[in-house]
C-alpha cells in the first residue's frame, strides 16, 4: 500500500466511526434480497434490468440483479429506498463482459434525474467519484488496480453532509467533500456496453426531512 493510501486510509478510518454513528442513528440497515424480493418497487430510469439465476453465487439464494442493455449512455436503476440525507450503501457487483465499459456502482441522493455516483470499471484502472445533473462530470479519482472480469466486487459509498467517502473491497479510496445535491434516493448504475450482476444491497440512512 503507497504511504498516500495510508494516509488516507488513517484519516478515514479516524472519522469513519462517528460518521456511522451519525448514519446509524437515522434508522436501521435495509438488505435487498432479490431472491425474495425481485425488483418490487424499484424505478428503473434506464437499462434492462432484471433478476435471474446465478450459479456460484454464496448462500442459499442464487438470484441476482442483472443489467444487460449496451446501447445507452449509462443506466441506472433507483431502489424503494429513502429518501435519505445521510447514507451508509454497499452493494456486490460482478462485471461480466464490456468492451467499451465493464462497470459497477452506486448511484446516491438521486432526485429528479439528478445524483451522485461512486464507480468502478474492470476495463480501467481507477476508482471514481462524479455528479450527474444534464451530463456527468467527474469530482474526484483515486488509481487502482482494475477490478477482474468475471469476478466478484464490492463498492461502498458514506455520504455525511458534504463529506463523501469510497471504498472498493474494503480498500478506503475516496474522500472528497461537495454540497451540490442535499438529498435523495439510492440505486446502482451502469455504462455503455456493461453487462453487470449486482448482489447484496445494504443501506443505511438519516431520511431526509
Amino acid at each position: 500500500m503507497s504511504g498516500r493510501r495510508q494516509l488516507l486510509g488513517a484519516g478515514l478510518g479516524a472519522v469513519v466511526s462517528g460518521i456511522l454513528g451519525n448514519v446509524a442513528s437515522g434508522a436501521g440497515a435495509d438488505a435487498w434480497d432479490f431472491g425474495a424480493q425481485g425488483m418490487a418497487g424499484w424505478t428503473v430510469v434506464e437499462g434492462q434490468w432484471s433478476v435471474q439465476d446465478m450459479p456460484g453465487v454464496p448462500g442459499w439464494n442464487k438470484r441476482v440483479l442483472m443489467q444487460q442493455a449496451t446501447r445507452n449512455t449509462f443506466n441506472v436503476i433507483v431502489a424503494p429506498l429513502g429518501p435519505y440525507s445521510d447514507v451508509d450503501a454497499s452493494v456486490k457487483f460482478k462485471p461480466i463482459s464490456g468492451r467499451e465499459d465493464a462497470s459497477g456502482g452506486i448511484v446516491f441522493r438521486f432526485s429528479d434525474g439528478r445524483y451522485y455516483l461512486i464507480r468502478a470499471n474492470a476495463l480501467e484502472d481507477n476508482f471514481r467519484f462524479y455528479y450527474y445533473d444534464n451530463g456527468r462530470r467527474m469530482l474526484s479519482s483515486a488509481s487502482v488496480r482494475a477490478p477482474a472480469l468475471g469476478q466478484w466486487h464490492t463498492v461502498r459509498v458514506v455520504a455525511v453532509g458534504e463529506r463523501v467517502q469510497g471504498w472498493l473491497n474494503g480498500t478506503p479510496l475516496l474522500d472528497h467533500r461537495d454540497a451540490r445535491f442535499k438529498a435523495g434516493r439510492v440505486g446502482l448504475w451502469t455504462k455503455a456496453d456493461s453487462v453487470t450482476a449486482f448482489d447484496e444491497f445494504t443501506v443505511r440512512g438519516t431520511a431526509a426531512a
